[in-house]
């Protein structure tokens, strides 16, 4: 048991899929946008969701067409739909619909923090939960405690919010005492040979979030 929820994005192998759901993984997100970056096939992610159950599956989508959404949630029968900063309102309605939304911001530091809060406003009601990603970017913890720890705070407790950046054995947990998310999301990758990966940085993380009874 984990002492927080997690999120893993962009899965595109088995033995990845095995791995998060060993650790009681809370999502477990493939990304069905063709030609994005981490695109995995239906037929693969249909082939790989029959071996995981006790987690929930989301389709993962930065600018979703919404036939093809509505596709996925009757094929694939995905639980949630994950999307990106820059999909609309009406967008957002549609999908809320049907499932749960997951909405993914990814943080620019060319942009400031403050410019956020009317995204979350706007969208709170259509929207389940929000990923902030710092990691997309390179935005590492430290930097954050310096130039926008207290908004990040206000942030996270107006919203549920899910952390996406470089964690650590060193890091993960003191971010979670200080910001108090809904939880974090981590990556999956590609494996070294079929059937073959490590994992000693994420099992290292995991072992700092797990609750031993």
């Amino acid at each position: 048991m984990l002492k927080t929820k997690v999120k893993a994005s962009s899965i595109t192998n088995l033995t990845d899929a095995r791995y998060f759901a060993a650790w009681e993984v809370a999502w477990m997100g493939f990304n069905l946008e063709a030609g994005s970056e981490d695109y995995i096939e239906p037929k693969d992610m249909k082939a790989i969701k029959e071996w995981v159950d006790g987690v929930k599956i989301v389709g993962e989508f930065n600018l979703p067409d919404i036939e093809l959404v509505y596709s996925a949630i009757e094929v694939l029968e995905i639980e949630q739909v994950q999307v990106g900063q820059y999909s609309d309102y009406n967008t957002l309605k549609a999908i809320s619909e049907k499932v749960p939304v997951i909405q993914e911001i990814v943080i620019d530091l060319d942009s400031p923090f403050s410019a956020l809060s009317p995204i979350f406003d706007q969208n709170a009601d259509l929207v389940e939960l929000f990923i902030l990603n710092f990691e997309k970017n390179s935005i590492e913890w430290p930097y954050i405690q310096e130039h926008f720890l207290k908004d990040l705070q206000t942030l996270i407790q107006n919203h549920k919010v899910l952390l996406s950046l470089n964690f650590n054995q060193e890091n993960v947990e003191v971010i979670l005492e200080q910001l108090n998310p809904l939880g974090i999301s981590v990556k999956g990758g590609e494996e070294e040979k079929v059937g073959y990966k490590s994992y000693d940085e994420l099992d290292e993380i995991f072992e700092k979030l797990e609750i031993l009874v």
